[in-house]
């Protein structure tokens, strides 16, 4: 699983992708094979994580590198949760 590393910097890169055209949610979705409201729910928080192949499409359409958006499931990633929880 990866999950989202930061909300904001998700709706920000989306409103200027790689080519300089903003990104819709249901743009997202289309990308990675995902209904939009999965996008819609990491942007709200109600979802934290998705697997490999969607944020990898995500990525892409925004034309990013995975791990500018993303973090893979493991011990970084429990540590920074732990972190959000508890501030």
């Amino acid at each position: 699983m990866y999950y989202l590393a930061d909300r904001e910097v998700l709706r920000i890169l989306m409103r200027r992708t790689g080519t300089g055209q903003p990104a819709s949610i249901r743009d997202l979705g289309e990308a990675a094979g995902v209904h939009h409201s999965t996008i819609g729910n990491l942007l709200t928080g109600r979802q934290a994580a998705v697997g490999v192949s969607v944020a990898q499409a995500v990525a892409d359409r925004i034309g990013v590198d995975l791990d500018l958006l993303w973090i893979r499931d493991g011990r970084t990633a429990r540590s920074l949760r732990r972190q959000a929880v508890s501030a």
